[in-house]
């Protein structure tokens, strides 16, 4: 693909080809249970938050009390919310930073990163670019009470866009970073000088 991305900043600039890989080509499937009780912490994937305990986001523990037929998720893997809302319409991909490990139910496809920088993946997924995909593999009607019915093989069938080089990728994926905390950080000066006023 001849899609070119120019940045200019302080350390110099770059320039390098994209291409489009699917997913199963830079990742694999987790599908490994907390069979053992490994671990204890349900998570639920949130849109702006990621993966978080889900007995803090609704206040209660919605997911069964045991927890060994769930995937047991380590930090660094990503999850695969197919349920839609306003601020995600065809779901959410996220990666978990915040544990070590936690469990998750087997209706997320959950997935290890095998080639690429997972700091470019997270704002990959942040952005609208892998909607396409989800779209075309999602049959019209195949809502269920705003959850899609994509199968785990036409996820991973899915194509992402991304810099062939991974110096690149991680290049990117930390600007994006330290852009997000920059953000935050006036954020949070700027709702401080709200406050005391």
């Amino acid at each position: 693909m001849d899609t070119k991305l120019e940045h200019e900043d302080a350390g110099g600039g770059f320039t390098t080809a994209w291409e489009q890989r699917k997913v199963g080509e830079i990742a694999h499937r987790v599908i490994r249970k907390n069979e053992e009780g490994v671990s204890d912490l349900p998570l639920t994937i949130s849109a702006q938050l990621g993966l978080v305990d889900q007995r803090d986001f609704f206040s209660s523990q919605v997911a069964s009390r045991d927890l060994r037929g769930y995937y047991l998720l380590k930090k660094g893997e990503f999850a695969y919310n197919k349920s839609t809302s306003g601020d995600s319409p065809w779901g959410a991909v996220k990666r978990l930073t915040r544990y070590e490990k936690g469990c998750l139910s087997t209706l997320y496809i959950c997935f290890g990163l095998d080639e690429g920088d997972p700091a470019f993946l997270v704002t990959y997924y942040e952005t609208n670019r892998w909607h396409k995909g989800i779209r075309m593999i999602a049959a019209e009607g195949a809502r269920n009470h705003g959850l899609l019915n994509i199968a785990p093989i036409d996820f991973f069938e899915t194509k992402l866009t991304l810099p062939s080089e991974i110096e690149e990728q991680s290049r990117i994926g930390l600007f994006f970073q330290k852009l997000d905390s920059l953000i935050t950080l006036h954020q949070r000066e700027r709702f401080a000088d709200l406050d005391e006023t």
